[in-house]
């Protein structure tokens, strides 16, 4: 089930809310929240209920270990018992991860022979496992309290920002979960709906749309052109960002229904002057946990210049690690690290740019850098860069489906692929540009909603939203980061 299925928007979430509203009506405040934890498991268990054995075993593990943690009086016994969490966390995570990475790797270098396990990923695992781990080490500095199981159940498991984040802290949510709060706010409920509205139309009617010519231009084409490897490169830069600020934003929608206020995830990172301002902007409770569970334990910027940069570069690295078990998201992350350690050294010679012509070379760069996130092979990287640097010639393309190489695809698949990516190349061309004015113009969907307004306008708009992505819902994707 995901937020852009009939089912979720029909029944699940109408459903859930409604007894939730009854529940809190009565005051049931402990039943509410059993409610909303076994909702949650339902939510996650409808992909595949063979892993729900796997996130419960996780948070009863965790809360079990972060209980004792906060009850030790002894340092050493208590750090021990945290190393032991954050092993078994990381165990788990790297076993169904990164196991046939390492193993396949092995093989290579080695010339042996393992065996691979071709381990489904576990949804969601890399997410609740981050938050756990954050819950442990915050229980080693005393920063936790005595919460309720129930509680913690429902901060680990909450079904909007289970799947894909944001990465949520226990200090800010569980003292939202705790409340006692019989009060439905019909701010919260018009403001959730706005931005669930925003988030949907985001991923069904544009991040869908560049879906197909990113497809397109990555797995199915034998070469490309100047223009059509421009295309190809954009596509996937506003795919991945509208696909996932959807997300978020639905997750946020969601949440508020429930009177629960989720952080924000994003604030125009296209925006960007500087690839250091970019990181502050994207994927930003990435970047605080990074921050506060990696990069400050290994000194931050307290030893000195050098150890600085290796800080950083070791946090983007592991950052490319944690997006994916492959060598392209390494050099995804290496990338980053690089940059992040020039601009760091920039700003420390103290240069300056012209905030224009910094904006313009750090799009570049991430966009650049978003060709090895997505591409699946190497060769498909170089593909689409050989195109870019016009290896291929400069030949203007009637339509976006025409290079796509059919002999590889059943009738069914040409028809699908066909279907998604059959328009002018001026069709695409006012598309991209759209979504450049989008990112660049407009204020984004988190400040909106702080500025809603309960009137008739904004009451058409989202009509019209809902509207509009309802009619595009014919064919059901799946969020980018549920990869992740």
């Amino acid at each position: 089930m995901i937020f852009n299925s009939y089912e979720f928007l029909f029944g699940f979430l109408p459903v859930v809310w409604l007894i939730f509203l009854v529940l809190s009506k009565y005051k049931l405040y402990r039943t509410r929240t059993v409610w909303l934890v076994v909702s949650s498991l339902f939510f996650y268990s409808w992909w595949n209920p063979i892993y729900l054995p796997l996130i419960l075993a996780s948070m009863l593990i965790n809360y079990f270990l972060g209980s004792v943690i906060g009850k030790m009086k002894e340092a050493k016994l208590a750090k021990t018992i945290l190393v032991l969490g954050v092993i078994l966390n990381l165990s788990a995570l790297g076993y169904y991860k990164y196991f046939d990475f390492f193993v396949e790797n092995f093989n290579a270098l080695f010339h042996t022979d393992i065996p691979l396990l071709y381990l489904t990923l576990p949804l969601a695992i890399s997410f609740f496992t981050f938050q756990q781990i954050a819950y442990l080490v915050d229980a080693y500095r005393n920063e936790t309290k005595e919460y309720d199981f129930w509680d913690y159940a429902l901060f680990v498991s909450f079904f909007p920002q289970l799947i894909a984040g944001p990465i949520v802290h226990h200090k800010e949510m569980m003292p939202q979960f705790a409340a006692n709060n019989s009060r439905i706010k019909a701010e919260n409920i018009a403001k959730g709906i706005f931005i669930f509205s925003i988030g949907l139309f985001k991923k069904v009617v544009i991040a869908d749309t560049f879906a197909g010519w990113a497809t397109a231009g990555f797995d199915l084409a034998e070469s490309l052109t100047f223009f059509e490897a421009w295309i190809v490169s954009l596509s996937y830069t506003f795919q991945l960002y509208f696909d996932f600020s959807g997300y978020t934003d639905m997750a946020i929608g969601a949440a508020l229904l429930f009177n629960i206020r989720l952080p924000i995830n994003f604030n125009s990172p296209y925006k960007a002057v500087s690839i250091i301002d970019f990181w502050k902007r994207w994927h930003i409770t990435l970047t605080r946990f990074l921050t506060q569970y990696l990069y400050i334990p290994l000194g931050g910027s307290r030893k000195g210049v050098i150890r600085t940069y290796i800080n950083v570069f070791i946090v983007f690295f592991l950052s490319g690690l944690w997006h994916g078990a492959g060598w392209t998201f390494i050099l995804w992350g290496t990338l980053h690290g690089i940059a992040s350690v020039i601009n760091r050294l920039w700003q420390q010679l103290d240069f300056k740019m012209h905030w224009l012509l910094g904006w313009f070379i750090t799009f570049q760069f991430v966009n650049f850098a978003w060709i090895f996130f997505r591409a699946r092979t190497w060769e498909d990287a170089i593909k689409v860069i050989e195109g870019m640097l016009g290896f291929n010639g400069f030949s203007l393309p009637e339509n976006y489906a025409h290079f796509v190489n059919s002999t590889k695809l059943t009738f069914v698949e040409e028809l699908t692929i066909n279907t998604l990516v059959d328009a002018t190349f001026g069709y695409m061309l006012m598309y991209t540009l759209g979504a450049f004015m989008v990112v660049l113009l407009f204020k984004n969907s988190v400040k909106l909603m702080d500025h809603f307004k309960q009137n008739w306008f904004w009451a058409f708009f989202v009509c019209v939203l809902l509207w509009l992505s309802i009619l595009n819902m014919t064919k059901v994707s799946e969020f980018l980061y549920f990869n992740f």
